[in-house]
């Protein structure tokens, strides 16, 4: 077993297990494809990893009050309604939804803590638990937000799921540098200045990535590209001008982008443990009724050996 916490960004897990796995149904006839593949997914982590301890971190707000008032737009395109009370819902499929609850108890009886905090996104309890963290970090996820939490001189890696489980990815400074040409101490300003359509970030009109890049290449941060735009120095006067007329977005834009670091999360990761007689019969009972035999086996099998 190694020190190394692993983060997981649960729900960019299970929506690439809900599409990644064909349609499967408990006995009952819930559907349970999305549950198949995040139990797949853990095993496969777990295997090749080897973490010290594992949490699931989840979205208990994921789309906080807060960055929309600094940023309406701040995914907008993804609401479906907003219920009494003032949440607004997410644009999931019905499959899908069904299977959350039935991935929150798996996670439960594999033993696997679940972290969240109200008000805030799996990202920033990310941010948050890494942040705590004494030893390297691993962080899975298939959304390059979280790039911005690379640390090499803290062991702070991203497993990069975006191409696919077979295909992993692991993200360190020097990846980051050669993808975009920036640093991950750079990263949040890159993608603030480049926007990004996905989270409804507008980013600066006429600046994309290899000009964002360029600037911070140039000027080091999002606050010396200012400077440096409000001088007329250092870039042209097209992207100066722009840097200057987007100072509205470029005021609130960093808070929105920035993952939190000091989010209310009340979660302190143990190590994994070894996998005990009456876990695995809760385990295989849970996995019996709805259908998960085989992966709650490979999954159990993994996280039994790294606690090893």
């Amino acid at each position: 077993m190694t020190d190394r916490l692993m983060l997981l960004d649960s729900a960019s897990l299970y929506f690439r297990a809900f599409f990644g796995v064909p349609s499967v149904s408990a006995p009952d006839g819930t559907p349970v494809n999305a549950v198949r593949g995040f139990l797949d997914i853990i095993a496969k982590l777990v295997s090749t990893y080897d973490p010290g301890s594992v949490v699931a971190c989840w979205d208990d707000d994921w789309r906080p009050a807060w960055r929309v008032a600094l940023i309406p737009t701040y995914k907008a395109h993804r609401v479906t309604e907003t219920v009494p009370g003032g949440r607004d819902v997410e644009e999931v499929p019905d499959a899908l939804t069904a299977q959350v609850p039935l991935i929150r108890e798996t996670l439960a009886v594999l033993g696997i803590p679940i972290a969240g905090a109200s008000g805030y996104e799996a990202d920033d309890v990310i941010g948050t638990l890494t942040a705590r963290a004494g030893g390297p970090v691993d962080v899975v996820t298939g959304d390059r937000d979280l790039f911005q939490l690379v640390d090499d001189d803290r062991g702070v890696r991203v497993v990069y799921t975006a191409r696919g489980m077979s295909n992993l990815e692991v993200v360190t400074d020097d990846v980051i540098v050669g993808k975009y040409g920036v640093h991950a101490a750079q990263y949040a300003d890159f993608a603030t200045l480049r926007g990004d359509a996905s989270d409804g970030l507008p980013g600066v009109s006429g600046v994309g990535e290899k000009s964002a890049a360029t600037l911070l290449q140039t000027h080091g941060t999002l606050d010396g590209v200012r400077a440096a735009a409000h001088a007329g120095t250092g870039m042209t006067a097209r992207i100066s001008t722009r840097i200057v007329d987007a100072a509205p977005y470029l005021e609130v834009a960093p808070e929105v982008v920035q993952v939190a670091r000091e989010a209310p999360v009340d979660a302190a990761p143990g190590p994994l443990g070894p996998v005990t007689d009456e876990q695995r019969r809760a385990a295989e009972e849970f996995a019996t009724t709805w259908g998960l035999s085989a992966p709650m086996a490979r999954a159990l099998n993994a996280l039994a050996a790294a606690a090893r």
